[in-house]
């Protein structure tokens, strides 16, 4: 047994999943937030034990406890030095050493990796190399992998990309129609994301619908915050909604998923917004927000769908967008088994999950309104007579990274 630890570390954030591995039990999970200021959020979820019941600072509730403090987090280095005593200090650990492994999240591998790795000095330099691909993540990633590498030298530590499902994709599908020699200097290329994500759930559909997962067409819909759709033919991605960056694509919360380039010119020139404050607008102030002008959440634009015709258009946007991007990729591939709803969105709003499969009926796409009544765990939904299934199934990204290290370990 061997304690392996997940990471995923933001530009002021570091999420974290500590797990007893093979047997693939949860520890403790956790999250740093507001890194960089002085009432940063920190939180950790774990077992109760004698350590937690003597902590004021801990809140226990039958057999589950949560260490929560806010106080002034300067860096990462702050952070996982923290996380690290409190992980002592709650007696979740005896001793730094017993994390034998440490997983981290990078966004953007570009072409270099298609498969997660053993990081040395090679790999690193690269993710830095990639940080225009992902300027809000790989930095960030890259800051949190030299300070484990500094706090547990002893510790294996891997690199997840997002990116690395994506590089099964036909040429046809991840070029872009612009001149090749962009392609060839730069990297202009569709890269996709949530390949994590999609890589696991997608495993998991094969298990569901009993059958080998090299033989299935899926399309697997990563709806939340940000959100991605890739059709998974015979085990690997053959496309996914998400582009160069994890800017394009479908509606997100305040994200605006595809958009005419000469529209964000001229919304640029009349605005006379710079390049950064242009981005800024298409990552933080549109998809559902920027159109409901009301809020990203969803549960917010549900509530006041009645009442409100933006809220209203918000989310029928939303759903048109999925919808469309759907009967894209059966059109592709083809035909489809099933689709696999998951994520925030995806595994807990039931009634986007009908108003998507509503839409898709000609296809042969059903779903029992008793199954997906209040359905947030692993479950076909699928009405008797559907002909393409539907599956939900929560993601647990953790999980992989987890097995990832433990298999590059040995």
């Amino acid at each position: 047994m061997a304690k392996i630890m997940a990471v995923n570390a933001g530009s002021s954030s570091l999420k974290f999943q500590l797990l007893e591995m093979p047997a693939e039990e949860v520890i403790a999970q956790g999250l740093v937030e507001r890194i960089g200021m002085d009432d940063a959020i920190f939180t950790i979820k774990f077992a109760a034990n004698a350590k937690a019941e003597a902590n004021d600072q801990v809140e226990v509730k039958g057999q589950k406890a949560k260490f929560k403090t806010v106080t002034a987090i300067k860096d990462h280095s702050v952070a996982i030095n923290m996380m690290l005593e409190e992980l002592s200090n709650l007696d979740i650990i005896s001793d730094f050493n017993e994390i034998v492994g440490v997983g981290h999240r990078v966004v953007a591998g570009g072409e270099y990796f298609d498969k997660s790795v053993l990081i040395d000095d090679d790999v690193l330099a690269k993710i830095d190399e990639l940080a225009d691909y992902a300027p809000l993540h790989n930095p960030a990633n890259a800051m949190g992998i030299r300070v484990f590498q500094k706090l547990l030298p002893d510790a294996t530590e891997v690199a997840v990309f997002d990116t690395s499902f994506h590089q099964t994709m036909p040429k046809v599908n991840y070029l872009y129609s612009l001149p090749y020699k962009y392609y060839e200097k730069y990297g202009a290329r569709k890269y996709g994301a949530h390949g994590t994500s999609h890589r696991y759930v997608a495993g998991k559909a094969a298990e569901l619908l009993g059958k080998p997962l090299d033989e299935l067409k899926l399309i697997t819909l990563h709806l939340g915050a940000g959100a991605s759709i890739t059709a998974v033919k015979n085990g690997k991605s053959f496309d996914t909604s998400m582009g160069f960056t994890p800017l394009a694509g479908v509606t997100m919360a305040t994200r605006s998923g595809d958009v005419d380039a000469s529209l964000v010119a001229f919304i640029q020139g009349k605005e006379n917004l710079s390049n950064d404050e242009m981005l800024n607008v298409l990552n933080k102030q549109s998809g559902v927000q920027g159109i409901s002008e009301l809020s990203s959440d969803m549960r917010d634009l549900r509530a006041a769908r009645k009442d409100n015709e933006k809220a209203e258009l918000a989310i029928n946007i939303f759903v048109d967008r999925v919808v469309s991007y759907i009967g894209q990729y059966v059109a592709k591939m083809d035909g489809a088994d099933a689709i696999v709803f998951t994520a925030g969105i995806g595994e807990n709003a039931d009634w986007i999950r009908e108003e998507v499969a509503e839409r898709l009926g000609y296809f042969g796409i059903k779903i029992d309104a008793k199954k997906n009544e209040g359905c947030t765990d692993e479950a076909d939904i699928s009405a008797a007579d559907a002909k393409i299934k539907t599956l939900v199934i929560p993601t647990d990204e953790e999980l992989m990274i987890a097995r990832d290290v433990q298999s590059l370990m040995k």
